[in-house]
């Protein structure tokens, strides 16, 4: 590395150094938005929650740290709470991992330079690498937005179909003259996955606090943003005072619906998928049309 390298690379760091320090010392004129955002009931039990819990994981204790001294501005896009919660993934955690991947971005064109010239013996130019520590940084803030996206989309649809057979599965035991909460609670212990143990969990929390069990899965149904919970807690709520052989029936409508437009959506998306091959298909015709008549078409023009 040369000299005017190493003295560009040096002035860059005090550069950024002062500017940070300018930065955080610096009288601002406070976001009134934001401050109050800051001051709501939310956000100081969600701040007391983090100082009396114990992170045992670095990243949730960086997204604490992230999600408290960062401005607001810099979350823009990430995804809602609702899917962070469909996954059982907390706010601080998912914080940290968007930090921790833009430090790895940032940090991986420098390291490999810092290679290369140990190896070769001379450092490449400076700009491919500070362009490169950008865009990495930049995709590894970003890639954990997608990714939560992605499973959660997953995550509520596997959510919907094992609903279904929880409603079949409820209906079952409110025909055999279970009590409301009493089915519901059976049904959830009958299933062994993720989907069950989550309303198994509501149902008993519901419980504790003494609420309602319809209660307890409509405001599931907000947390995780599904809409069927709340229609599941209104045919039960309005359904208590009705005979089983009633609210059997209300339940299996309910869960014949939810079948019907599951397997409207499917087709849809196997038509979507048909529609996006046509354009390569066509394109491997054509390419398979033009190898066979290539090799007629020079052999007449080698005749001419």
């Amino acid at each position: 590395m040369s000299a005017l390298q190493v003295a560009m690379m040096a002035g860059a760091l005090v550069g950024v150094g002062l500017a940070l320090l300018v930065w955080r010392l610096a009288p601002a004129d406070p976001d009134l938005a934001e401050t109050l955002e800051r001051l709501s009931p939310e956000r100081i039990r969600r701040r007391r929650a983090a100082q009396v819990v114990r992170h045992t994981g670095r990243q949730e204790r960086l997204g604490v740290w992230a999600e408290g001294r960062l401005p607001s501005q810099v979350w823009v896009g990430a995804p809602p709470n609702e899917d962070l919660a469909i996954l059982g993934v907390t706010r601080a955690r998912f914080l940290g991992e968007k930090i921790v991947g833009a430090v790895i971005g940032l940090a991986t064109p420098p390291l490999a330079v810092l290679l290369l010239t140990v190896v070769q013996g001379h450092a490449p130019s400076v700009a491919l690498p500070a362009l490169g520590s950008v865009a990495l940084a930049a995709a590894g803030f970003l890639l954990p937005d997608q990714q939560i996206r992605r499973r959660a989309k997953r995550a509520r649809a596997e959510f919907s179909r094992a609903l279904v057979a929880y409603l079949d599965l409820v209906a079952l035991e409110r025909n055999s003259s279970l009590g409301p909460r009493a089915a519901l609670e059976k049904a959830a212990q009958v299933g062994d996955s993720w989907v069950f143990r989550r309303l198994a969990e509501d149902l008993l929390r519901s419980d504790l606090a003494g609420e309602a069990a319809w209660d307890g899965l409509r405001d599931l149904g907000l947390e995780l943003r599904l809409p069927e919970l709340g229609e599941l807690a209104d045919i039960m709520q309005l359904g208590g005072g009705e005979s089983g052989a009633q609210i059997y029936e209300h339940l299996l409508s309910r869960s014949v619906a939810m079948r019907k437009a599951m397997l409207a959506q499917e087709k849809d998306e196997g038509n979507a998928i048909n529609q996006q091959m046509v354009v390569p298909m066509t394109f491997l015709g054509l390419l398979f049309a033009v190898m066979l008549i290539t090799p007629m078409l020079l052999r007449l023009l080698g005749r001419g």
